[in-house]
């Protein structure tokens, strides 16, 4: 079909969101290893996960074989408020790139937490919800989470409590409005209100947080109200599973008019939205149905994939949660106040982690000043102010239709627009009063986190 047939905006009816969320797990010939037991380092039963985590939650974690899990019709009725979301041809951007390549992404910022994340923060309240819990807690970094679990806990009649990592508390102060507006109690970390978080404020004085200390918290926090449990925004089996209705709508827009992606490109802090966006054609991948080249794009500030190693480790900074084999920093790295964009975990879901280090997709580091360029570009020439996050996986999308302009070759590129940046103007300001800087951690940096990292026979790196 020509280009001049294909909308600018490819929507779905509200009868093609999706039924099913799909399980990628199920077609990896090499699955992700096993969550452990940090003191036994066994793999984790469901019944040890339990105090943590809820009960059907549980399940879904530890179940790498059942390619589709029903969506329940409570969390399918939430999803219609704001689903589908739209997939978008960048027609402005390839005019200003002058390049041959057809640019689409996927837009998850229209709904009022701005990003992807109300994807599972929904099924992760329904499933407390059913169980009888009174309330979750959870950490947030740049707030997007944090905001999608809010929103989630008020549709259930949840309690929740958000540990918010600290230089995001201070620098988005209306994000932490918006989750107070939904019920939240919202609590600077690390802090003082949980031992660990005390522990850590001893350790590093001064300190502005990262999302490993948040979780410490949001852990303790849980474990030691009854009638609560801990819930997570990315990494976890589970949140990838939920996400997969990015990817699942996103091929089937494309899939209305005859496109096939050459290349597609996400974000990666966590995890949550590039393992959603790409679940779809991974699954072709493996498969051997169709090939597709994908890419993760991390900061420069905090380059699990790239400069990480791949081993068991914490994944957060208290090391009370289990061990997982993930692509890592260390479970003491906390990045440089100066990175403004989010995407600030150590490690990196084991799920891509496997993938990734199966020679199935590949990673690349951005700095940020390079990236709120990218993020200017795209809102001038888009109109949609992308979330910093987001920007990552723009600044990779406008280098490969670049390197596209040079070879004249007319590849297809689609990439996450996971939210949108107007809580995220703090940062905007630096970069546009030149006080932004590339600060890239040295070797001798990032060995002090691979130093904390856990020895134990078969976690050699």
């Amino acid at each position: 079909m020509s280009a001049e047939k294909i909308p600018y905006k490819i929507y779905l009816s509200e009868n093609e969101i999706p039924k099913q969320w799909y399980n990628v797990r199920a077609d990896m010939k090499n699955k992700p290893a096993p969550l452990l037991n940090p003191g036994t380092h066994e793999p984790l039963k469901a019944e040890e996960l339990a105090p943590i985590f809820c009960e059907e939650l549980i399940q879904q974690e530890l179940d790498d074989t059942t390619a589709y899990i029903d969506i329940p019709e409570e969390i399918q009725e939430y999803y219609k408020t704001y689903r589908p979301s739209p997939t978008m041809r960048a027609y402005h951007l390839e005019k200003a790139l002058g390049t041959p390549a057809k640019i689409y992404y996927k837009f998850e910022g229209n709904n009022t937490s701005g990003s992807h994340k109300l994807n599972s923060a929904l099924a992760q309240a329904y499933y407390a919800k059913k169980q009888g819990l009174k309330g979750v807690t959870t950490e947030t970094g740049a707030g997007q989470w944090g905001t999608a679990l809010s929103m989630a806990c008020a549709y259930f009649g949840l309690d929740c409590k958000v540990y918010m990592v600290k230089v995001s508390y201070e620098q988005k102060p209306f994000r932490r409005e918006v989750m107070r507006t939904y019920g939240a109690e919202v609590t600077p970390s690390p802090s003082e209100t949980t031992a660990v978080g005390r522990r850590i404020l001893e350790a590093h004085p001064g300190t502005t947080g990262s999302l490993g200390c948040a979780i410490s918290e949001a852990v303790e926090a849980a474990t030691s109200r009854e009638g609560y449990r801990y819930v997570l925004g990315s990494v976890l089996n589970q949140v990838l599973l939920h996400q997969s209705v990015i990817g699942l709508e996103a091929k089937a827009a494309l899939d209305k008019y005859g496109i096939k992606p050459d290349i597609i490109i996400g974000c990666a802090g966590g995890g949550s939205n590039l393992g959603g966006l790409i679940s779809p054609f991974m699954g072709e991948k493996l498969r051997g149905e169709a090939d597709y080249r994908i890419i993760a794009v991390e900061p420069a500030s905090c380059p699990s994939f790239t400069r990480g190693k791949f081993a068991y480790d914490f994944c957060d900074t208290g090391m009370i949660c289990p061990l997982a084999k993930m692509y890592t920093l260390g479970s003491s790295f906390i990045p440089s106040p100066n990175h403004a964009g989010g995407l600030r975990f150590h490690g990196m879901s084991t799920i891509l982690s496997q993938l990734y280090h199966d020679g199935l997709m590949e990673a690349v580091s951005v700095e940020q000043t390079a990236v709120f360029a990218a993020a200017e570009q795209f809102a001038r020439t888009e109109g949609i102010l992308p979330a910093p996050e987001s920007a990552h996986a723009i600044r990779a999308a406008i280098d490969e239709a670049l390197k596209c302009k040079e070879t004249g070759e007319e590849k297809t590129i689609l990439f996450g627009l996971t939210g949108t940046g107007y809580f995220d103007m703090v940062a905007y300001e630096k970069y546009h009063n030149g006080e932004m800087n590339d600060y890239i951690p040295s070797d001798e940096d990032l060995q002090k986190g691979f130093d904390g990292i856990p020895k134990f026979p078969g976690n050699e790196f």
